[in-house]
């Protein structure tokens, strides 16, 4: 069948590593013909294109900036996605029906594109829901509930909701929110369509973990700990300082932090003026680069600001398990993440309101054998966040509604 998939994520081919190609390229195995619809920020310097491959084409569309830059023009750039969007659809996709429309979060303005195609061909409509907007943006504090803005957004979520026929959530605290924050919406609709990807085998053998290690100034004889991604208001970062703080005077240990955002600076403020003796700062590395980095590291880190009410899960969960390696997540209580790392048992999760506590973990950490929690998080992976298994589910479920 022909599916159309909108996306934020600047996918050129499936060719790339991510939770979206990777889990299109599963539709494209399976004999389906995946049209990809995603943007080109205007900073690129692209033109709107369409090209084909075997088995899909991915459209690229000229919008505005919607990442490192101002809230204003990223507001108004994702105001303006839905027509820009719209407009690109009919005029390239205009021979082609659809039986199946996915799309994800962020952003949730695609409510009439989305209405649109099932209108015009039938299809039926699947959210992968990745954030739920404009609620993270209270529990940040980039406004509050009485203005326009989130009057405006949470209409657009509402339309979102409502022209999707099944809502796929990535964890059972997900569902169970939009569940009881949408009650006008049939239950059934909804259920845990989880982050994927198509495991492959990332391990370095020693060797070449000593030689990245040196590469990077690594201390070769303590545990390394790596967060990477987003350096940006989520993710908290003068609560990640103050833990760094804390740890600072222990040489048993090494944080390495790799990744951009509009809070970056903030963490290059802390580095250049106290120069810790255990923490390296990269502002961000190409994706092989990072991956190669991440291997020849011990334990992967997680950080989410505590005021959040909303359960995110992020998917750098998926690259650190995919490493085999153990992870440490430093959340708000509202996230079940903690939950699936501990039964999974390839891991320890705190809430990020205390670093002692995030150190008393780190302690735990360092002294461990964690042989056992290496082993699970390979075989978690592979057993409930795998591409395989991620589009049976949506197969099912389709299916279903059919």
């Amino acid at each position: 069948m022909n599916i159309l998939f909108l996306t934020m994520t600047g996918i050129y081919d499936l060719s790339q590593r991510g939770i979206y190609s990777d889990l299109l390229r599963s539709f494209v195995s399976n004999g389906h013909n995946v049209a990809v619809v995603a943007p080109s920020e205007r900073r690129m310097r692209e033109k709107t294109n369409l090209k084909k491959y075997d088995g899909y084409s991915v459209l690229r569309i000229k919008v505005g900036n919607l990442q490192k830059t101002n809230i204003i023009e990223k507001g108004i750039s994702t105001i303006l996605l839905e027509k820009q969007f719209m407009s690109a659809i009919k005029k390239y996709y205009r021979n082609i029906k659809f039986a199946l429309v996915m799309y994800s979060t962020p952003p949730i303005t695609f409510a009439n594109v989305i209405k649109y195609i099932k209108n015009r061909d039938g299809a039926k409509s699947y959210l992968l829901l990745k954030d739920i907007f404009p609620q993270n943006a209270v529990d940040l504090g980039m406004f509050g509930k009485k203005s326009v803005f989130y009057k405006y957004f949470r209409h657009k979520e509402k339309q979102l909701y409502m022209n999707s026929d099944l809502i796929g959530c990535m964890s059972q605290a997900n569902v169970d929110y939009v569940i009881k924050h949408n009650p006008e919406l049939d239950k059934g609709i909804v259920h845990i369509s989880p982050n994927s990807i198509e495991p492959v085998s990332t391990r370095i053998n020693a060797d070449n973990r000593k030689k990245i290690r040196l590469k990077y100034n690594i201390p070769s004889d303590v545990k390394v700990f790596v967060y990477g991604g987003n350096l940006g208001k989520p993710q908290d970062i003068p609560f990640i300082i103050e833990c760094l703080k804390d740890n600072a005077d222990k040489p048993d240990r090494f944080f390495v932090i790799c990744g951009t955002g509009t809070e970056y600076h903030k963490l290059k403020a802390y580095t250049d003026n106290y120069n810790p003796h255990n923490v390296l700062l990269i502002n961000g590395l190409p994706k092989p680069e990072y991956e190669e980095l991440v291997a020849a590291c011990d334990i992967g880190l997680i950080f989410l600001d505590h005021r959040f009410t909303i359960p995110n899960f992020p998917s750098r969960l998926l690259s650190y398990m995919q490493n085999s390696m153990p992870v440490i997540a430093c959340t708000d209580s509202n996230t079940d993440l903690g939950k699936v790392i501990e039964n999974g048992g390839f891991g320890w999760w705190c809430e990020s309101s205390d670093c002692r506590h995030f150190t008393s973990l780190i302690d735990k950490a360092v002294n461990a054998d964690s042989t056992e929690k290496v082993i699970q998080a390979r075989e978690y992976i592979e057993e409930n966040f795998s591409t395989k298994k991620h589009y049976k589910i949506i197969m099912e479920h389709f299916n279903e509604i059919i």
